[in-house]
């Protein structure tokens, strides 16, 4: 596959090969870009919304 007719996913799923092999190379945390990159927008948000309710409703609580 030609790199202008890769989508962004493929992309990020080669990257993310590439420092596999090579950790030594990560600046960044992947446990979180691999979370978000998996999941797309709707899932970041529906993820960003739980996380906010689950501090609502624990500060209710406790």
């Amino acid at each position: 596959m030609k790199k202008e007719y890769e989508t962004p996913e493929v992309r990020r799923e080669k990257l993310r090969q590439k420092e596999l092999r090579n950790p030594s190379s990560s600046v960044h945390g992947s446990n979180l870009s691999d979370l978000v990159g998996g999941l797309g927008w709707k899932g970041t948000g529906v993820f960003i919304l739980l996380i906010i309710a689950g501090s609502i409703i624990y500060s209710l609580f406790f």
